[in-house]
């Protein structure tokens, strides 16, 4: 007997761990895939008991057999595949002089543009067998536009949302919908580093039209409306979830929050 599966990249934390529990306690059976080991044995406890099944992969994205090894895996343990959450992702530019600068480049592209290539390629074979499926990749409000220090990454993020609408194109007559969604500044360990100063966390805010940094269950909220057939009819398209970041010209800040009542 099989059941709704789904394979979430970066699955041990941030979006990719919420994306787990709601997918899990909405009743898809869950492959779990992250290269950290330690982050999905907690998860793995943190989801006992709330969905179908939890199961994990270990595993490098970067990695073409760590793209078969999961397909394969959702198929053996829950007979289909039809959703992939193709979530992993790392940051870290350096400066331009510096001298690690280019390979920090080459290891950002790799997680971020080739993981998201190698995934899309491997789960299309189960989606295609059983009549189509649903691909949602975690991009960003960077791969829309940039921002100073910052340049690796807001690269590999523009290279993921043509990516995606590239394999939107190509998937469409398989019945296969390829989405992406680009959060804004978000509570996330991805960028625990930005948050340690609070003055620094209320000023990036107050650029920030809804007044604060979103957080991982509300990414995750708009993933699965992405990926259900609510979202039937919808492909190619890219979903900013930043709070109006990227509505706004830069120029002029947002008004300030109006005073309760």
């Amino acid at each position: 007997m099989s059941i709704p599966s789904v394979v979430i990249t970066g699955a041990a934390s941030g979006i990719g761990r919420a994306c787990v529990h709601l997918f899990s306690a909405r009743g898809f059976g869950v492959v779990a895939v992250d290269i950290d080991e330690a982050g999905l044995a907690d998860l793995t406890s943190a989801t006992a008991g709330v969905g179908p099944a939890v199961v994990t992969l270990v595993a490098d994205v970067t990695q073409e057999e760590s793209g078969v090894a999961m397909a394969r895996l959702a198929a053996q343990r829950f007979g289909r595949l039809d959703a992939a959450i193709l979530n992993a992702g790392i940051g870290g530019t350096l400066p331009w002089e510096h001298e690690d600068a280019i390979a920090r480049l080459d290891r950002i592209l790799a997680v971020n543009v080739r993981g998201v290539a190698i995934g899309i390629r491997s789960v299309v074979p189960a989606m295609r067998a059983t009549g189509g499926g649903a691909i949602v990749v975690t991009a960003s409000s960077a791969g829309l536009a940039a921002d100073p220090g910052n340049w690796a990454y807001n690269a590999s993020k523009g290279a993921v949302l043509n990516l995606v609408r590239a394999a939107a194109l190509d998937h469409a007559a398989d019945g296969i919908r390829v989405n992406a969604i680009a959060p804004g500044l978000t509570d996330t360990p991805l960028m625990a580093r930005h948050r340690t100063d609070p003055t620094v966390v209320e000023a990036v805010a107050r650029r920030i039209p809804l007044g604060r940094w979103g957080n991982a269950e509300e990414h995750a909220a708009a993933i699965w409306f992405l990926a259900s057939p609510d979202a039937s009819y919808i492909t190619g398209a890219v979903l900013a979830a930043d709070g109006g970041l990227t509505a706004m010209h830069g120029a002029v800040p947002p008004p300030p929050p109006r005073p309760e009542i």
